[in-house]
This record gives C-alpha cells, structure tokens and sequence, in this order.
C-alpha cells in the first residue's frame, strides 16, 4: 500500500516516523465529545491505509485562528505523535491553509484534514475514467485553496517572456493560472460526459423506462443490494467509500417490465462541497431518477444522523423532491432481530422495507415495493381494494 500522495513532503524531525501510523485529532466544540465522530473518522483513517493510530481528544469554545487547537493541546498532540513513532497527524476537522501549514512546522510531520483524507480515500478508490476526472477536479479546487504567499517555494520571481508567465510573474501567480487552467479542462470534459448521461437518460424516458437510484450513507450496504438485486457482480466491501463510479443495471419486475436501477457514491457527514461538485454528473443519476432507494444501515447506532445526512447532501443536489423508499439494511446484525418485511403509513403507503443484502432476507418484498411505486404497475392496477399483502409482513 503506497504513502499518502496528496501535497508535497514537509520538514521531519530526528523520531522515526511509520507512514501507515497516524495521531487522529478530534475536538468537540459543544457539551460532549461526539463519539460516533470519533469512530467514524478512526474508519477513514484505517480506510486509506493507517494501521495504528493514537486518538487525542479535546474540548474548545472556539478553533484557534493559527492551529485549530490551543498550543496546549498541540503540545500534547506531538509527544503522542513522537511516542507512537507517527508519520502523520489527522484532524476530524476543516483546517485553513494557515493552520495547516502551521500545524506541519510545529509537528514535523504531515497533517491532513478531515477533506484531504476523504480526497486521499477518493484517489484510492477511482476506477474508471470518469471517476478519476471527478477526484482530480475535488483534489485541485482543494489545493487552489492552499496557494497561499506565506509559502516560500512559491515566492520566487520567474522573469522572461512566454507562454510560461511574464515578466515578473511569481511562481505563486504562475502555480494559481495553470491550476486554473486544469481545472477548467477537467470541468470541460465532465460536462462532456454530463450531456451524455442527458442523452442516454432522454432516451430511457422516451422508451418509458423507470429508472432507480440507490443512495445512502457509506457503507450502508448499497453495492452489496446493488449486485444483489440484479444479479451483477460489481465490487462490493465492508469498507468506506468502496463505491465511488455509478454502475447502471436492467432488472425485469413482473406487471411492469424492464427498470434500470443505478448504484451511487455514498455520502458522510461534513462532505466536501468540492466533492459534490466535482462529481455533479454522478449525482445526477439521483437528480433525475424516478425513486430514490434510500438505503439505511439498520445496525447503525447513529443511522438517524446518517440519514438526516444523506437527506441534507440530497436537498443540496436538487434531488430533494424525488420520491423515496426507505430501505433498511443490514438486518440480520441488528440487536433486536429486525425480521424481513415491509412497513406502510397510516394511509397504506408504503413507508419502509426491511431486507438483508447478504442473506437475501425481504429482496422479495423490496422487488414487490418498487413495482407498486411504479406507474406501469399503477396503471395495470384494479380499483378493487389494496392489498394487505405488505401490512401483514410488517
């Protein structure tokens, strides 16, 4: 497993330093320490490749303008990083360019924030073209923030006449105009691919094919229902962002015909607006989908925040207003012994279906809700009364 590659080397001290060892920082600026944060930054952490890691908690009123954390708590933060030998220290937190370099003088080691390690898991898991396009567009708006004059291999002068700068330009200016330049040849071509998608959704809705997006937190299971209720056989893992290149699959449901049902990135908390911009061609497969299937890890403690999460990145994209089906996953790890079914609202409605992806548990019922939520199905539908199929397996 190779180094962290984002940004460029920082001085070392004497220590000797593990690159796959890491001090986790995670401050809390409310009443309690949020561990669920805690435990989730520790899984990005061990997710890019650090296999020991030493967590050093804190309270604040406020960040500290210069080092995020006090000098205090910076103190404390390097003799954990010198006792454990670690190569890098990683902020559950967004940190300025300012603090970040700062942080990396006083500690002498890398240090990465909370949006560089989740771009560093991106640049990990990228496998198509298109998702390297999106991961290297996030990776230079994030750096575009850092060119900051306080660096001194940017302060140089580059003198001379050319398409390289002109005269007098600084490096800094020089680094600023060609990331820039990248940039919008990176948004060039995902545009490209935006129209493509467009076409090749136009064509499904003129050929009036129901398409399905499933979304939901990370590693709530959405590849492994994916693979499972069509029969493919893409990557799936227990890990963080295992996902990250949509995959679109046909499945045939009786009374209804064919469906096309899409697997999407999953979302986290505090995710990077760069990343959600950057991969705005991806997302939009749950833009423009006919049903949401929003899928929950059930054995999650904090499966409330997460879905409260995913709803928040959902309105953010504009896909606020697609129907949705709340599907929970996982169920065969659950505490309570959740059984395979479906739940509806007061009204009939279907509100909620209960499935396991790696057992198969309820993907009977799930198949059954998504042809009844489909207008193929409502239109070859009598006006006898609903069923009570469903409300009896709840």
């Amino acid at each position: 497993m190779s180094e962290f590659s984002l940004g460029a080397p920082v001085p070392v001290r004497a220590t000797s330093k593990d690159p796959y060892a890491a001090v986790i920082v995670a401050l809390d600026f409310g009443p309690a320490i949020d561990t669920d944060a805690v435990e989730e930054i520790v899984r990005l952490a061990h997710t890019v490749g650090i296999t020991q890691h030493r967590v050093v908690k804190g309270r604040r009123q406020r960040p500290d303008p210069a080092l995020y954390a006090g000098s205090g708590k910076v103190e404390e933060i390097l003799a954990a990083a010198d006792e454990l030998g670690a190569g890098s220290v990683i902020f559950n937190h967004h940190l300025t360019a300012v603090q970040e370099r700062n942080l990396e003088k006083i500690l002498g080691r890398r240090v990465l924030d909370r949006t560089r390690l989740i771009l560093e898991i991106f640049a990990q898991r990228a496998q198509t073209h298109e998702g390297k396009l999106q991961v290297e567009l996030a990776h230079l708006q994030y750096l575009s923030t850092r060119l900051i004059r306080g660096w001194t291999h940017l302060e140089r002068q580059r003198g001379g006449i050319g398409l390289r700068g002109g005269p007098g330009e600084t490096q800094l200016e020089l680094d600023r105009r060609m990331l820039g330049q990248r940039i919008r040849a990176l948004k060039t071509q995902l545009e490209r691919i935006r129209q493509r998608r467009g076409v090749q959704r136009r064509a499904r809705e003129r050929r009036d094919v129901f398409s399905v997006s499933l979304v939901g937190y990370t590693n709530a299971g959405k590849s492994t229902l994916f693979n499972a209720l069509t029969r493919a056989r893409g990557f799936a893992a227990d890990k963080l962002f295992a996902t990250l290149d949509t995959t679109t699959r046909r499945i045939y449901l009786p009374d209804v015909g064919q469906v096309v049902i899409s697997d999407t990135v999953g979302f986290i908390r505090d995710l990077p607006i760069s990343l959600i911009a950057a991969f705005r061609a991806t997302l939009e497969e749950a833009v423009h989908a006919d049903l949401l299937l929003h899928v929950v890890d059930s054995a999650s403690p904090a499966r409330q925040m997460q879905m409260d999460e995913v709803n928040k990145v959902l309105t953010e994209i504009g896909a606020a207003q697609v129907p949705q089906l709340l599907v929970f996953n996982k169920i065969d790890l659950c505490d309570d012994a959740l059984s395979p079914g479906v739940d509806v609202d007061e009204y009939g409605k279907i509100s909620r279906v209960r499935v396991s992806a790696v057992s198969g548990a309820g993907l009977a019922q799930l198949r059954q809700a998504i042809a009844e939520l489909t207008p193929a199905y409502l239109r070859s539908a009598t006006d006898s009364p609903p069923s009570t199929h469903f409300s009896e397996l709840a």
